[in-house]
């Protein structure tokens, strides 16, 4: 079966497109963001591209496309359009497959539905983007506290920013997850650097590599 991980964070700006560019180049694997919500700045499908380097061709279309930078439920409802469960399947690819949702893990989709609600329906395994500054203990166990009571795999948590080794340890003790690994602030984010950054920050047989 070919690997595929949802990337989710613990916060929106967290740095998840960052890190689903550097894990998508890594492991050569389709890049899909099913809900694009705000389009002016760019999309996260495109940055994905320009700084990890993806080929386009491995990126997928979006499933919507929205125009406000909002939760997508707000949004959606601003152009007429409810999101449903059904709407959001995962499409199928040759090879693996990193699947990156919007803002956190309990952003609205619909007025009842949660990204967190369309993960346990995949049950697919869910890798939690957290930053290192201060909040995230309370920010990474609230995020692991929402998926695992809905039942969703975590595969682990990776860290954006200056190492903060107490931070990083309480929130994989206390949470029960493996530390995959951190990204360092990077000073330009260009896909060499990123390359370079997450072999030597990761261990891609984590991720079944």
């Amino acid at each position: 079966m070919s690997r595929k991980y949802v990337i989710t964070g613990t916060d929106t700006d967290i740095g998840k497109s960052i890190f689903a560019a550097a894990l998508t180049a890594a492991m050569g694997a389709h890049y899909w963001k099913p809900v694009q919500a705000g389009l002016e700045d760019g999309t996260d499908s495109e940055t994905v591209a320009r700084i990890g380097g993806v080929d386009p061709a491995l990126i997928l279309p979006e499933r919507y496309r929205l125009k406000i930078p909002a939760s997508p439920h707000y949004s959606a409802a601003q152009e007429g359009i409810t999101i449903g469960l059904g709407d959001l399947d995962i499409p199928p690819v040759d090879g693996p497959l990193v699947i990156e949702g919007a803002g956190g893990a309990l952003v609205p989709v619909n007025p009842e539905l949660l990204f967190a609600d369309v993960f346990a329906h995949w049950g697919q395994p869910v890798i939690i983007v957290a930053s290192t500054r201060l909040g995230t203990i309370n920010h990474s166990l609230l995020t692991i506290e929402a998926l695992r009571a809905r039942n969703v795999p975590i595969h682990g948590i990776a860290f954006i920013g200056d190492e903060n080794v107490d931070s990083e340890q309480t929130i994989c003790r206390i949470g029960a997850v493996s530390h995959l690994g951190r990204l360092p602030m990077l000073d330009s984010l260009t896909p060499d650097m990123l390359r370079d950054a997450f072999n030597t920050h990761f261990n891609l047989a984590a991720f079944g590599s």
